[in-house]
């Protein structure tokens, strides 16, 4: 499939897409929406095609890099969902112990993008495990509708719990040096800053992609050092950061924040015409250098 921009399309119609991504509306709705931009040989279900992933692309470190040792482990989650499973990765040379970073997928599951993205905190010299939310409902299904059925079946608070049970089993790896981290994309964002808020002084660093931000009077508990990125033309999700921000200042929170002009929502997704390299490569390089410069003893 030839490699499209979010420049290849009209905003409306990313928007379009987006409200169907995150289940404000079915396929049929957004084809419906989609008509208005079909013709010239591309119909509504082509430009649906030509907008979802392909997570071909998003193979930067490949599995069998050497660089990295992965697998996938499961534990217990007794205040959540019982178990969890996720991808485990760790660099394949070790000079003592290192920070751990947990990455949270978005609102579909463990996909090959989220389990790349391990693998790239890996390469980096970080520990990494990224816990599949749907294990509990037989794990991420290698389809996207079915994954979006399947994540709004999952008791999200019991979810939660299950995210906070995979953060303290990675914290206590023998391999890392206590420090805890979190990066999130979407979904995941919003779970970075609650994790922040839930875990505390437990927690080092968060940087949270294009997240929910939590509630003001939640913010007083955050200890760890926030990186918050979000894209211009995000609305949704961008619009809620201003308060955040404010909430940050008051309480005295180590933070820093950064809008990218241009971006979209999910624009360090490297699997759809979203992604917006620029902005992503640049969003990448600092959040390396928040969790070299929380993680590291």
């Amino acid at each position: 499939m030839e490699r499209k921009k979010a420049s290849d399309f009209p905003q409306e119609l990313l928007n379009l897409f987006d409200y169907y991504v995150h289940g404000e509306i079915d396929r049929r709705a957004f084809l419906d929406g989609a008509k208005k931009f079909a013709g010239a040989g591309v119909s509504a279900t082509a430009l649906w095609e030509s907008l979802r992933p392909n997570y071909a692309w998003a193979q930067q470190v490949k599995k069998d890099d050497p660089r990295v040792n992965a697998r996938y482990e499961t534990i217990e989650s007794p205040e959540g969902n019982g178990r969890i499973r996720g991808y485990y990765v760790m660099p394949a040379k070790m000079a003592g112990k290192t920070g751990g970073v947990l990455v949270i997928h978005e609102n579909r599951g463990l996909n090959p993008y989220i389990e790349d993205v391990a693998r790239r905190l890996a390469t980096e010299g970080f520990i990494a495990f990224a816990p599949d939310g749907l294990t509990t409902v037989g794990g991420y299904p290698g389809d996207e509708e079915k994954a979006a059925t399947l994540f709004g079946t999952v008791d999200r608070p019991r979810m939660t719990k299950d995210f906070i049970a995979a953060a303290e089993w990675l914290r206590d790896r023998p391999t890392c040096n206590g420090k805890l981290g979190a990066a999130g994309f979407c979904f995941g964002g919003g779970i970075v800053n609650t994790l922040a808020v839930a875990l505390g002084s437990q927690m080092a660093a968060g940087v949270a992609f294009y997240g929910a931000q939590p509630p003001a009077a939640d913010v007083a508990k955050i200890k760890a050092a926030m990186l918050l990125q979000y894209g211009a033309l995000d609305q949704r999700i961008t619009g809620g950061w201003p308060a955040y921000e404010a909430a940050l200042k008051a309480n005295h929170v180590t933070y820093e924040g950064y809008v990218y002009d241009g971006a979209n929502h999910g624009f360090h997704n490297d699997t759809t015409p979203r992604y917006d390299e620029q902005a992503a490569k640049l969003a990448w390089t600092r959040t390396i250098d928040w969790f070299n410069k929380y993680l590291r003893v």
